[in-house]
């Protein structure tokens, strides 16, 4: 893969163990989903997706926020033009950021701050959410005049349940801390000292499990899951076998033996 200049307003870190981490790089904008960094992101995304040794992706911002949403001088640029327009510029827009959602590796939001609108859009398609405990979390599109966009009136029902998500599209409010942990829409919180570490530590136990292993689980994760639980037998009962065919079981039950950190290769 390039190195994170090829990705202007982006920065791309790799580490040896397949963590790979994507810092929303355009602090002076809180981060927001411009047009150059809407198009590195695409191209980052489709490069990641054929990538065999990226285990796990963080996604994160630098400066003092996560994601400020999309570019309001973007979507305000054209007022009175026609629906259609409209829609064919935002369709796109939503596709390319949510096309995290379609990578076969597990996904992190590390939310170092404010995610917003299009910004919490972003966090909520990723499969795990830790935040610093200030971060907050706010869906504010009907106090700007809008229809919820991104996927919102999907994603967020997905995470924290219809009632809480008819509350927070409704009422605007943001919420952070211990009342975000407890609506569903971070996974857990941590003090800004123990955040960065915190966020090293589970991305690095995620990217340890056997490759094959956790794609195949992703893929029985996704959405609501299956369509019942006869659907989840016969999908167990084809993805384990997948994986008790692989030289990384072998490899499992030998550290398990020999009481060492496995070494998995993916085959």
């Amino acid at each position: 893969m390039p190195e994170s200049r090829e990705y202007p307003l982006l920065t791309v870190r790799r580490t040896s163990d397949g963590v790979l981490t994507v810092t929303l790089d355009d602090p002076d904008r809180r981060n927001a989903m411009t047009a150059p960094m809407t198009e590195s992101w695409d191209r980052l995304m489709r490069e990641i997706a054929q990538d065999e040794k990226v285990r796990c992706v963080v996604v994160t911002g630098a400066g003092s926020a996560f994601c400020a949403g999309g570019d309001l001088g973007w979507i305000g640029a054209e007022p009175g033009a026609p629906v259609e327009k409209l829609r064919d510029k935002m369709l796109p827009f939503y596709r390319i950021w949510l096309s995290l959602r379609d990578l076969p590796v597990p996904t992190i939001a590390a939310v170092n701050g404010p995610a917003v609108g299009a910004g919490a859009c972003l966090a909520l398609a990723c499969d795990l959410r830790y935040a610093v405990d200030t971060a907050k979390f706010a869906v504010p599109f009907t106090k700007l005049g809008m229809h919820p966009g991104m996927a919102a009136t999907w994603l967020l029902p997905e995470v924290v349940g219809m009632a809480n998500a008819r509350e927070l599209l409704y009422t605007n409010r943001a919420v952070s801390g211990t009342e975000a942990v407890a609506l569903g829409v971070y996974n857990r919180v941590f003090p800004a000292g123990d955040f960065p570490g915190e966020i090293e530590r589970i991305a690095s136990e995620v990217a340890a499990g056997a490759p094959i292993a956790v794609k195949l689980t992703k893929q029985a994760l996704i959405g609501d899951g299956h369509e019942s639980f006869e659907a989840a037998l016969r999908w167990e009962a084809l993805a384990q076998p997948i994986t008790m065919a692989t030289e990384d079981l072998q490899e499992g039950l030998a550290a398990q033996r020999e009481r060492r950190a496995p070494r998995f290769t993916g085959r």
